[in-house]
């Protein structure tokens, strides 16, 4: 391999010898491969973004242990060096202002950054709120977990943190409190879910909300005023503006809420629906230059915390060219393939 090559997430993608590394199809590239990221550590996680793409199109994928992730973290680790010396003389060479400005700037960004994920208003009410693309993880007052998915929003009054609303996206762990049996509530513009202690996924996009009950069981009050129980395994969907119900079994396999470790599943979905999650999450528009590209089916795990790589997934996975521009999305036929 040529030290002249430019080491991105497009040249092990379009890499013959690294996709059968990936896949562990041949003897002579897995051990090559093995010992040229050994040799070269800073590709690590471009390596890992690669290989996540290349065998994430099988929507029966694997995921690596948390052990093994830490070991190869270690192994990138231990390869720094850093040298304590040099970095106290680089230190010394800063002027008083300079350390000032860059201090004062970090404390800055931390602020804005903080901001932008939770804030209280003057009535005492708590907002959560992630940017385009971020999913972040929270523990309520009560002791709920809750992870909210990009472009979504979770509020409640501080006096009472188990009633609250969403906008958007999110999964829920509801700790029961067997003393007082304090119920929970999610109110979304289409319905109220009410349950005790369990776990379950919501989401508000598309005029509707979609309701996936994994453990324990739930009640749900619809804005038409009808009630519904659901069990396990069950999902709903409601949407206020249609006065739509749907309410039914699932295949307990397909991973609804998948996207909390970073990763969009589909399972023989349109390209348009899957696009639609983009548009969502990253606040964008999806234009196609064939209205036949919308119809491609796709399956498989895409990455869904950095736009670029969740681009380049979609593309390997249906044979198209998705040029990004501002806050376009232009979907085109590939002359390549």
């Amino acid at each position: 391999m040529d030290k002249k090559h430019k080491f991105d997430l497009h040249y092990f993608l379009n890499d013959a010898s690294f996709e059968n590394w990936a896949k562990g199809l041949n003897n002579n590239d897995v051990s090559y491969w093995n010992s040229w990221i050994q040799n070269n550590p800073e590709h690590l996680e471009t390596v890992h973004n690669a290989k996540s793409i290349i065998t994430g199109i099988n929507f029966n994928q694997d995921y690596p242990s948390n052990i093994d992730v830490d070991h190869a973290l270690s192994k990138v680790l231990d390869k720094i060096d850093i040298d304590d010396s040099s970095t106290k003389k680089m230190k010394k060479v800063r002027s008083l202002n300079t350390v000032l400005f860059s201090t004062a700037a970090a404390v800055l960004l931390i602020l804005i950054s903080y901001s932008s994920i939770t804030y209280f208003n003057e009535h005492s009410t708590t907002v959560h709120k992630t940017n385009y693309g971020e999913i972040i993880d929270l523990k309520l007052p009560d002791g709920t977990s809750v992870v909210l998915n990009g472009n979504s929003e979770i509020s409640y009054d501080n006096d009472n943190p188990r009633l609250l609303n969403l906008k958007g996206e999110a999964y829920f762990k509801v700790k029961p409190i067997p003393s007082t049996n304090a119920k929970f509530w999610v109110i979304t513009n289409d319905l109220k879910v009410e349950v005790l202690g369990t776990q379950f996924h919501v989401n508000t996009r598309k005029q509707k909300t979609n309701v996936v009950l994994d453990e324990g069981s739930i009640h749900l009050e619809f804005k038409n005023g009808e009630v519904a129980k659901m069990i396990p395994g069950e999902m709903v969907s409601f949407s206020n503006e249609s006065k739509k119900l749907l309410h039914k079994r699932v295949n307990i396999e397909t991973p609804y809420a998948l996207w909390r470790g970073g990763t969009y599943a589909f399972n023989e979905i349109p390209l348009k629906d899957v696009m639609t999650n983009l548009e969502l999450t990253y606040g964008l528009e999806v234009q196609y230059s064939a209205e036949n590209l919308k119809e491609i089916p796709i399956s498989g795990g895409i990455p869904n915390q950095n736009l670029n790589i969740c681009i380049a997934a979609i593309e390997k996975a249906t044979g198209t060219r998705i040029i990004n521009k501002g806050k376009i999305l232009r979907v085109q036929e590939n002359p390549i393939y």
